[in-house]
């Protein structure tokens, strides 16, 4: 099950707009070998994970699967990138 954010905060998304979404997990899925499924639950557990310390952008909020080159620099290796707004940080109890 897909969830969608969107709905969830009352921003509503054109057909185009789902439909660029769905392309770009079509292609994450063929270079990471993972579903988009399942890079929208990582996502969502990320989300849920960060919101207990900060006051996030979520409907600016790109997670992606991408290629990069490994450490050792002889193979090319999935990478997950995050671009996170962050609008506040929460009290941390200090």
């Amino acid at each position: 099950m897909l969830l969608d954010l969107s709905k969830l905060f009352g921003k509503s998304k054109t057909s185009k707009d789902v439909a660029k979404e769905r392309l770009k997990l079509v292609l994450i899925h063929d270079r990471a070998n993972v579903s988009p499924e399942f890079l929208e639950m990582v996502k969502g557990e990320i989300i849920k994970v960060i919101t207990n310390y900060m006051d996030v952008d979520e409907s600016a909020l790109d997670i992606q699967l991408t290629r990069t080159k490994s450490e050792e620099g002889d193979r090319i290796v999935p990478a997950l990138v995050a671009n996170i707004p962050i609008r506040n940080v929460k009290n941390s109890g200090k």
